[in-house]
């Protein structure tokens, strides 16, 4: 009995810090929901998959410029995103990026902005998300 208690006490500590990955259909059906061509879908759904394999709570290692990166997205804190060191940045999403991290909508709310504002190019894992992609389709 010591042992399952004890095995219930670490799972309580370390499930919220696991965090919640989504599937590609539950992206591209929020994502079309939010108003994003049909066209564009394969393309976001690559890119969540390489960035971060759909999964909401990633954040990465630190970056050469000592920056991060938030979310499905992997969204840099340096310009889009206030993150919790205090740290002066450009916050374009004008969000904190820990909103990013819980909350699919800030995600893609931010990544649309991040587009908008630098077009695909913005996401190092582009070169594996151009040419022929999968299609959603069946997510609809």
């Amino acid at each position: 009995m010591k042992i399952f208690v004890a095995v219930i006490a670490v799972l309580a500590i370390v499930a919220p810090t696991c965090g919640v990955t989504i599937d590609r259909c539950t992206l591209v059906k929020r994502m079309y929901a939010m108003g994003v061509p049909k066209s564009e879908l394969p393309k976001w759904a690559c890119i969540a998959d390489r960035e971060s394999n759909y999964r909401l709570h990633v954040v990465g290692p630190k970056n050469r410029d000592g920056t991060r990166d938030y979310g499905v997205f992997q969204i840099n804190n340096r310009w889009w995103c206030k993150d919790a060191s205090g740290r002066k940045t450009a916050n374009g999403c004008k969000i904190a990026c820990n909103d990013l991290l819980d909350n699919l909508d800030n995600s893609i709310k931010c990544a649309l902005t991040v587009k908008k504002e630098q077009g695909w190019k913005a996401w190092s894992t582009l070169k594996f998300c151009e040419g022929k992609l999968p299609s959603v389709n069946s997510c609809f």
